[in-house]
């Protein structure tokens, strides 16, 4: 789970700004983390599945869909290239007014090079994602130096929102 000093003291209350006209839901945040290895990736997909549902976006919608190949690729590239100096991955889903963040954060302090993906790879199609739902792609890093966190956000549209389900 993402620990409390994770984000500088100043971000650990604050949730994101509404990206456009999206549907109107309160927020919620729900957080995990998965071991670096075999099977990451299709655990925080089916983790994240369930959170978005939380959240109220529509199983199966095609923003569900987005995210969850978000989360896909962001896992992917902590496994790549950051498995020897983070042992976890940390997932995030947020949902603000009218704006869904996913995030996956790591301890390696090595930033990628977001603007420089290319199209139809794992960042660039993140990027792409993003921008469909007139989101962004973004790097923080962590504030103590010691990892970073990649963000995705999406505005979300009436038409993937039902009512969020319940916790089990």
């Amino acid at each position: 789970m993402i620990h409390a000093d994770w984000f500088p003291p100043w971000r650990r209350q604050r949730t994101p700004a509404t990206a456009g006209q999206g549907a109107r839901l309160p927020a919620q945040r729900h957080a995990f983390t998965v071991s670096a290895g075999p099977g990451a990736v299709r655990r925080a997909r089916e983790e994240t599945a369930l959170r978005l549902a939380r959240c109220g976006i529509a199983t199966g919608s095609a923003l569900s869909d987005a995210a969850l190949l978000v989360v896909s690729e962001l896992v992917t590239n902590v496994l790549r290239h950051t498995a020897d100096r983070s042992p976890t991955a940390d997932v995030t889903v947020e949902r603000s007014t009218g704006q869904l963040v996913v995030a996956v954060a790591d301890h390696d302090p090595r930033l990628p090079a977001i603007e420089a993906a290319p199209p139809g790879t794992g960042l660039g199609t993140v990027g792409e994602l993003t921008a469909w739902y007139d989101g962004t792609l973004g790097v923080e890093p962590h504030w103590t130096g010691q990892g970073k966190r990649l963000l995705a956000t999406f505005r979300i549209p009436a038409s993937d929102v039902r009512p969020a389900t319940e916790l089990p």
